[in-house]
């Protein structure tokens, strides 16, 4: 990568996650697999020439884990299809999610809520998220934590047409996430710090090939989200000094 490019950072109060990852703990310390599932649309899925978050996160987290954990294997599978939303996710549960048995779902929604307007109500995507928190929630068995991913700040969604509406979906995840007390991973805070507080340009955050539409993160800032989101993930996974305790220094 350029070493023009301007170094970012990722602030705590951004990316902490609110609530520890018990389960996904748990997993790490028992004796089957350990899966996590990547739900969500083009941002998950990839693009041809991105390679897509779910990859790089299985990456850093098996790197992450390879010396306290060494027999200890992660897969984090991609469920992401271009060009959906919460309702048509919603109805792929069973076979994307559920059969699977994950001990974290990460669930990738909102940006085509936005991007795709005249397809979708506001309120049934909020309503679809809603009702796929509910059934994720840890009162399933196999319990499962939840990570609500929020849009990407990009050119797109800060349109005249499009900016009202890409902020009330960024308040409606948060509030579903606040409400249901699951985890809410602050990816359109993260990239708009980035882009005012490290200076990073539209242009070096976007793929160059998505023309006109401006919407899809290049390979740089899905690189940057990745690490970013591993981060939140192992910190919230050691909270409470659960990983402290069973490996030892």
């Amino acid at each position: 990568m350029s070493e023009s490019l301007p170094a970012v950072d990722f602030p705590e109060g951004i990316i902490k996650l609110e609530h520890p990852l018990r389960n996904f703990y748990d997993a790490l310390h028992g004796q089957g697999p350990v899966r996590v599932v990547a739900m969500g649309s083009s941002s998950t899925a990839g693009r041809e020439d991105v390679v897509p978050y779910p990859y790089r996160l299985e990456m850093y987290l098996r790197r992450h884990y390879a010396e306290p954990l060494p027999n200890v294997r992660i897969d984090v599978f991609n469920r992401g299809k271009g060009g959906q939303e919460a309702p048509e996710e919603l109805e792929r549960f069973n076979s994307d999610i559920f059969r699977d048995a994950p001990s974290l779902v990460l669930w990738q929604v909102g940006t085509n809520a936005v991007f795709h307007k005249e397809k979708y109500k506001f309120k049934d995507v909020v309503g679809a998220i809603t009702k796929g928190v509910q059934r994720l929630l840890p009162s399933r068995q196999p319990a499962m934590d939840v990570v609500l991913i929020d849009p990407q700040y990009v050119t797109a969604m800060l349109r005249d047409d499009y900016a009202e509406l890409s902020e009330e979906i960024v308040s409606a995840i948060r509030e579903i996430a606040r409400a249901a007390k699951v985890n809410l991973f602050q990816r359109w805070a993260l990239m708009r710090h980035w882009h005012v507080q490290n200076g990073v340009s539209f242009e070096q955050m976007l793929d160059p090939t998505d023309l006109p539409d401006m919407l899809h993160q290049g390979d740089w800032s899905t690189l940057q989200l990745s690490k970013a989101l591993c981060k939140a993930i192992t910190d919230a996974t050691s909270a409470a000094g659960w990983l402290a305790a069973e490996v030892k220094p």
